[in-house]
């Protein structure tokens, strides 16, 4: 049995999830369903996660090509990706 509730969000990591959503080809509540499962797990541990950081060219020493320092939404759509490829691998 499904129950309906109310939440409250920032809109940037409303946007930030209903676009993960989107490009998993999934909802937004089987989104947030995954997550809670997670942290109700035991496995979803916030604190402990390792920051991923732009990948750095070897070459010239700065970010590889492509990748834009100054724009925000870029990078956490990088980390967003990188994350669930993280998320892929524990299953």
């Amino acid at each position: 049995m499904t129950e309906r509730t109310t939440v409250r969000l920032t809109a940037d990591l409303l946007n930030r999830a209903k676009r993960k959503a989107a490009a998993e080809r999934r909802t937004l509540t089987s989104l947030i369903e995954d997550g809670l499962r997670l942290v109700v797990a035991g496995s979803g541990k916030i604190a402990n996660r390792k920051r991923v950081l732009p990948l750095v060219s070897k070459a010239t020493g700065g970010p590889i090509q492509g990748i834009d320092l100054n724009d925000l939404s870029a990078l956490q759509e990088i980390d967003d990706l990188d994350q669930r490829d993280r998320m892929r691998h524990l299953k």
